[in-house]
Order: structure tokens, then sequence, then C-alpha cells
């Protein structure tokens, strides 16, 4: 009987068609991919921010920090030559894309300075206005994925007057997105760490921890991966929507694990093929345009797949209680 119970159980939602339905659903609500569409044009023809001007007021004491410190020239040399060639090319308005919740961009300055337009304007923090961009940044970047994901989440749902409010899904992506930091400090600290020290002692020993780590990151990244969708889908708190999450983690792990794969796949392989036109060409439009269309109809096709797993394992669960009950019993 029981055999035959399980034979009886509907199929899994399938990875294909959930992604496939995400860009049916964007395709039919073309308006959903404006915040990243809008993002990614400011991004590439907006002002950058930098702080190069900042860190070259610091560049002379902490040289001479260094060398008194008995550090060879040659180091403090490698460490110079890093920072002229990353420092400047850091537009500190990509602080806008939060994690987890956060509107997708393309990143695509390279610290070149070239648009169709001209060079863009370039505004220099100081040390006593970083910190206050940062944070201004970041809020605002909370703020705009949390509305963000409200309208991709708006379109999935079914039933549009049970959607969660504006308010509340700006008050629990903030909750959300200081938990994720404090969680990520906390975990990623100590590992680089031990890592540190590992490579110290044995470069091998440490590349066996490496491969540890990735082999047991997916029980983390899957469960963060949909931490923030039962806040849009079913109006939780943070604390409900991230045991939803690794509920369903938990009983769909294979299925699950390679529908977070295939979807980073799908994103990261695609963003090669948006950053082909360079930055001083037109052409750069129809990569903004299919990154930020891609990328939405990614985001919907996850919450398609949430949505339709949640609603497969609470059947299966259900339609598995009364044999469990006859165990027992």
């Amino acid at each position: 009987m029981e055999v035959t119970r399980l034979e009886n159980l509907p199929p899994p939602p399938g990875i294909i068609n959930s992604i496939r339905a995400g860009f049916d659903t964007i395709a039919s609500h073309i308006t959903a991919i404006l915040l990243p569409l809008l993002l990614n044009l400011l991004m590439w023809l907006g002002p950058r921010l930098r702080m190069d001007e900042f860190f070259n007021s610091l560049e002379d004491g902490m040289v001479a920090i260094w060398r008194n410190g008995g550090i060879p020239s040659e180091d403090i040399q490698r460490v110079l030559d890093w920072y002229e060639t990353t420092i400047p090319a850091i537009n500190l308005f990509w602080l806008v894309r939060t994690l987890p919740v956060g509107i997708s961009n393309l990143l695509l300055s390279n610290g070149t300075d070239s648009t169709p337009m001209g060079d863009p304007a370039i505004w220099q923090v100081s040390g006593i206005s970083l910190p206050g961009w940062i944070l201004l940044l970041t809020f605002i970047g909370w703020v705009g994925g949390a509305l963000y994901f409200r309208s991709v989440a708006w379109i999935v749902t079914v039933e549009k007057e049970k959607s969660v409010r504006t308010y509340n899904a700006i008050l629990q992506t903030v909750l959300l997105s200081i938990l994720f930091g404090i969680i990520l400090f906390v975990i990623g600290m100590p590992l680089l760490l031990v890592l540190f020290l590992l490579a110290q002692l044995n470069a091998f020993v440490a590349n066996l921890f490496v491969l540890f780590l990735s082999l047991g990151s997916v029980w983390v990244i899957v469960p963060l991966f949909f931490w923030s969708h039962g806040i849009f889908l079913d109006r939780q708190n943070v604390f409900a929507s991230m045991l939803s999450s690794i509920q369903l983690t938990r009983f769909t792990l294979p299925t699950s694990s390679l529908f977070v794969l295939t979807v980073f796949l799908l994103a990261y392989g695609l963003n090669f093929l948006w950053r082909i036109p360079t930055e001083d060409s037109w052409l750069t439009l129809f990569g903004i345009f299919g990154h930020s269309f891609v990328t939405t109809a990614l985001l919907a096709g996850s919450f398609i797949y949430y949505r339709d797993m949640k609603a497969w394992l609470k059947d299966v669960l259900e339609k598995l209680r009364p044999v469990n009950s006859v165990h027992q019993a």
C-alpha cells in the first residue's frame, strides 16, 4: 500500500519548466525590467563616484608606516601597483546592488570612463563623506531591491490581493539584509582566518579545505537563495521566510541545488555576451536590455519554482501522513 502511494505521488516541478515560465511571464509583463534597466543605464551613462583621490591623500603616510615596519620595498610596490589598477576603476554606485535582495545590474564600468555621450562626470568622496555615501547607497539598494522583488513576485502571485504591502516588503528586506550581513561576517571571518593559517602551513591542505568548503557550501547557498521568497510570496516575516527556505531545501536539496546552479550559470554565462560591445558604443544598449530581461526572468522563474515546489511538498506530505500514522500505530 505504501509503494502504491509513493508511485501515485505527483512529479515535482521541473527546473526547465519553471525557468521557461519565468521568461514567458516577464515577456508578457515587460515593464517588470524597468528598475534594472534604469540602474544599468545609470551605471553606464551616469556619473562615477570614486575614492582614488582619498586614497592618494593617504598613500604617502601608509608607505612611510610600511617602511618603518620593515616591509620590503618589493611588497610595497606590489601593493601600490594593485592600487593603481584597481581603486580608480571602482564606482561606489555599485553599492546599490545589495544582497541577498537587490536590483541586478551589469557593472559595466571598467575604469575607461568612456560612453557614447562623452566622458562621464567624476565625483570624488572624502574621508568624511565616504561612510555616509556607503550607508546611503546601501539603504537605497535595500529599498530598490524590495520594490523590484515585490513587483516581480506580484506578477507571479495568483491572488493579487494577498501580495505583500510595500512598507512591509521594505522593512523585512532591511531586516533580512542586516541579518544576512551579520551571518556572513560571523561565518566568513573565521573561515578566512583558518584558510590563511592553512595557506601558511601547507598549500595542499589549504586547497583541500577550499574543496571541502565548496562541497559543503551547497547546504548554505541553496537556503540563502530562497531566503527572501517567503517574504514576497507568502507575506512572511524574516524568520518565517528563513525557516521556509530551510524546510524547502531539506526535502528538495538535489532538485533545488540543480535549479540554483542552472540559474547561476545562465546569468553568469550570459553576462559575457552582454559585455561584448564596448562601453563607448550604443550597441551596449542591447546588452543592457538583454541583461535586464534575463535576470528579471530568472528571478520570476525562481519565484515560480518556489511557489510550485512548496505546493508540491505540501501535497506530498499530506498524502504520506496517513501512511506514517499507520506505521506509528
